[in-house]
């Protein structure tokens, strides 16, 4: 039921986005109760304004009013992935490349599920991560490269965000 719900509220999102020329990044559902809150996430090359949210926010309200795919009340909050935003799909990571990510993995890979790295290189279903000196020993692997990066399959990756690096001058 959510997932229909997410899918058709996608479907809205993603046509308003294409309207205003901003990127649709994900829809989340929240409870489903008698009032859902439905997150929409929106980005745009240079970042995304508190105006731009608000019209995005308008044109898809217009369009749920007219397609209701939710029966009932619901909340909605338009708002940008933020500095430290989720990386859900190669797209994410391909656009991502250079910056830092923590990415946890469902099952170990090097010994581990938790890491810390710039991201190398990315492509569909895998992406190439140079982890960030932990302070820790790190362990002898035969999926790490030459240049002590690791290649990690999306498939095995649960969740990976963006990390917010201060530059120290």
């Amino acid at each position: 039921m959510i997932d229909n719900i997410r899918e058709k509220v996608m479907q809205i999102a993603a046509a308003a986005a294409q309207d205003e020329g901003i990127e649709l990044v994900d829809v989340e559902i929240k409870g489903s109760g008698r009032r859902p809150i439905i997150r929409v996430t929106v980005d745009k090359e240079g970042g995304i304004t508190i105006g731009e949210c608000e019209k995005m926010s308008r044109a898809i309200e217009a369009l749920m009013d007219v397609e209701d795919p939710v029966s009932g009340s619901y909340m909605l909050e338009v708002s940008s992935p933020g500095i430290d935003r989720p990386l859900k799909n190669a797209a994410n990571f391909i656009k991502s490349i250079g910056k830092l990510a923590r990415v946890v993995t469902a099952d170990q890979i090097s010994g581990q599920t938790f890491f810390i790295g710039r991201i190398v290189d990315a492509a569909e279903g895998w992406i190439r991560l140079k982890p960030e000196d932990q302070g820790k020993k790190k362990p002898a692997s035969s999926r790490k490269e030459a240049d002590n990066s690791i290649i990690i399959p999306l498939e095995m990756i649960s969740k990976a965000k963006l990390e917010i690096e201060i530059n120290k001058k």
